[in-house]
């Protein structure tokens, strides 16, 4: 057992998940062995920032309330931020089209894990099955990612 290769697989999958299996038979892993340590690892960080998502939202709007007051004490005028950005258009029409679904179980697979999960949780943080449906999506992603992964690799 190399348990180096296992914690590199588990750390990797902490923040990229979708790209961290790739590397899986080219390290000698098994697909049990290299499934297990990306989503053991994919699961333990969309645990962490599922549940201090709250709290990095705060932090964000403290922050910006704190750089417009000393803007304002400073005589300094800030220019209007856009509320309607091109970006923000297109999370909400995601949002939108593939609801919590969708977004629980693919928004940490293409984003990353981190960023994936507190912007999950920021739409739907206040439902009891969101953080049940990205926990089931890093399983059945792993299971489609690291079979992929082998199935190509010939192994």
């Amino acid at each position: 057992m190399d348990f180096g290769k296992y914690a590199l697989f588990f750390f990797l999958s902490t923040f990229k998940f979708l790209f961290t299996p790739l590397g899986g038979p080219k390290a000698g892993l098994t697909f049990l062995e290299t499934y297990l340590s990306c989503v053991s690892g994919g699961i333990f960080s969309a645990t962490i920032f599922y549940f201090a998502s709250e709290y990095f939202m705060i932090r964000a709007h403290n922050k910006r309330k704190k750089m417009i007051a000393d803007a304002v004490a400073n005589g300094i005028t800030l220019p209007q931020k856009k509320k309607f950005t091109r970006t923000n258009k297109t999370i909400v029409r995601l949002k939108n089209r593939f609801g919590i679904y969708g977004i629980s179980l693919f928004a940490p697979l293409f984003l990353s894990v981190p960023l994936g999960t507190i912007i999950t949780a920021k739409f739907y943080g206040k439902e009891r099955k969101t953080f049940p449906l990205i926990i089931l999506g890093m399983f059945v992603n792993g299971v489609i990612l690291v079979g992929l992964t082998y199935l190509i690799a010939g192994k």
